[in-house]
């Protein structure tokens, strides 16, 4: 496999050695004294060609640290680490993938190779740390954990998001030793007996998930989010409850399309209806919903695409959206559509051109994750093979003059907050026989601060099955922006530390009340239970409640 030899001799390349660590020293004490990051790496090269990589620089800073040779420097960190992006959404996201695995879904736009689950190609960067370690969930998480710490991140708060085609269709015990193992890894504990997959073993007493969870309510690296994707003719209430006891807050759903005709053509293997449905079941339970759309399906057009994406905001309005914009790769069957005539893959020009007329449709309490999958251009046989496409887009809106108000593009990210420049906003809308208040503290400059969402189901709303949520408003996300910090670390001005969000739950309850709720119900992943234990919340049997009356 030639693309995981390149990654071996990437690693090997960039390895510290003390040579390198010495000249690393040397860059950081320049670059401490006020000059260029990028200008003083480039002074210094390397012996053997090339340059220090971030990681390098950032070894170097723990090692002068822990020496006591320079004072912690949280100023200095943030210019040295690398790609910060990652971390200033407030979390640190560790993705890991399941072992290849039958799908149900018969879709003509997914690849197939079987050296990946359905839809995932080998040379895609999750996919590929995935196969190098044989999709053992354990050493996923660990090395990716590691890997971030290398690079400055702080890895005390950890969204988990589980990628591999539709997790419901796995074994329910792989299911449940996939998840133990993920907490095993954050909770840096590595017991012999649960290394191997549940028919693997002989005798193998039930997995202790429980145990697993408690231990990393206190541990170094808590979970503060579960993520899994499935389809939306999988979700039910018996599948709801399932993914409760595993701690999953939230899930990803193949929406698509929502034209019943495309849908069909393209053998997608649910309607729209399935969509709805789901949707409004997932958020009767309070989970947070992300919904996954395609633009340039069989059958579709930029102007019928135009219009579908409006449907996403009647009805359905999922917390997030990923936009896959379809790509024709060689080991799909639309592969063979192609060949005959009958499918035509939009160009990047026409691709940009669609994006940047529905972006600045999406609602204030929507965040967009993706615009592009990260598909290496070599898989695609023709049409877009940028994966830069949301620069591409924010660029060109901007020479137009309009604006993305989602989540993504207001979120104060690293900036200061000024507390007396903050306003309180609640927009209601309706969905899933629900009322949904997005409760946010916004900057005088519409920046993102922090926001709740807080569910009231109506009498129609879909029955769950949970006894925890029976006469409960129901608290599906608490999220205080700005750069990922370590418990207890302090930084001027960062939202994360200014009680944001026990006011955001003050108010979410104060709302509850006004509306005859005498309850409040909140899905909190496992590592966040203590932050509502200690704001008055109770154990529950799948979530944490709290009465108002």
């Amino acid at each position: 496999m030639e693309f995981l030899e390149q990654r071996q001799r990437w690693k090997k390349i960039n390895a510290l050695t003390p040579q390198k660590l010495e000249l690393a020293h040397r860059v950081l004490n320049e670059i401490r004294e006020g000059k260029d990051v990028m200008s003083v790496l480039r002074r210094n090269p390397l012996q053997d060609g090339g340059y220090l990589n971030k990681a390098a620089l950032v070894a170097a800073y723990n090692e002068m640290v822990a020496s006591g040779s320079i004072e912690p420097d949280t100023s200095l960190l943030e210019r040295i680490r690398m790609k910060p992006m990652r971390t200033l959404s407030g979390v640190t996201t560790v993705t890991v993938l399941t072992k290849p695995y039958p799908c149900p879904g018969k879709c003509i736009f997914c690849p197939t190779d079987v050296r990946m689950p359905k839809s995932y190609l080998p040379d895609e960067p999750g996919a590929m740390r995935a196969l190098e370690h044989q999709f053992d969930p354990y050493t996923q998480v660990a090395s990716r954990i590691q890997a971030l710490k290398n690079l400055g991140h702080p890895t005390d708060k950890i969204e988990l998001l589980i990628l591999g085609g539709t997790w419901s269709s796995y074994r329910r015990d792989y299911q449940e030793w996939f998840v133990k193992r993920c907490f095993d890894a954050m909770n840096e504990i590595n017991e012999e007996k649960y290394k191997l997959e549940p028919q693997e073993k002989s005798n193998n007493p039930d997995v202790e998930l429980k145990k697993a969870q408690a231990i990393n309510e206190t541990s170094n690296h808590r979970n503060v989010g579960l993520v899994i994707e499935t389809r939306p003719d999988e979700i039910n209430p018996d599948e709801i409850k399932w993914l409760r006891h595993l701690g999953v807050t939230k899930v990803q759903l193949g929406a698509q399309s929502f034209d019943d005709h495309i849908l069909d053509i393209n053998k997608r293997g649910h309607d729209v209806e399935s969509t709805r449905q789901a949707v409004a079941l997932l958020r009767a339970a309070s989970f947070k919903i992300v919904l996954h759309w395609m633009p340039n399906l069989l059958g579709a057009t930029p102007q019928s695409d135009r219009e579908d994406f409006a449907k996403l905001w009647t009805d359905f309005c999922p917390d997030e959206i990923k936009i896959y914009p379809n790509q024709l790769l060689a080991n799909a069957e639309l592969y063979e559509y192609w060949q005959r005539g009958e499918f035509h893959p939009y160009t990047t020009e026409d691709l940009v051109e669609l994006l940047v007329n529905i972006k600045p449709t999406i609602p204030r309490y929507c965040r967009v994750n993706r615009v592009i999958r990260d598909i290496p251009g070599n898989n695609v046989v023709e049409g877009n093979t940028r994966t830069s496409l949301r620069q591409d887009i924010q660029t060109e809106m901007k020479k137009r003059g309009t604006k993305c108000q989602c989540i993504r593009c207001r979120e104060v990210k690293g900036k200061t907050v000024e507390l007396s420049s903050l306003t309180l906003h609640d927009e209601i809308y309706s969905a899933g026989k629900a009322e949904e208040h997005f409760i946010s503290f916004d900057t005088a400059d519409d920046g993102l601060a922090g926001f709740i969402r807080l569910s009231l189901p109506s009498k129609e709303s879909p029955e769950t099955g949970l006894s925890d949520l029976n006469g409960a408003a129901l608290i599906r996300e608490v999220h205080v922006y700005g750069q990922s910090l370590a418990v207890g670390a302090e930084k001027t001005g960062a939202a994360q530390h200014v009680g944001l969000g026990t006011r955001l739950l003050e108010e979410a309850e104060k709302i509850a009340k006004q509306n005859g709720f005498e309850k409040l119900a909140v899905i909190s992943a496992v590592g966040t239970r203590g932050y509502y234990l200690d704001r008055g919340f109770e154990r529950g049997e799948y979530y944490l409640v709290k009465k108002i009356s």
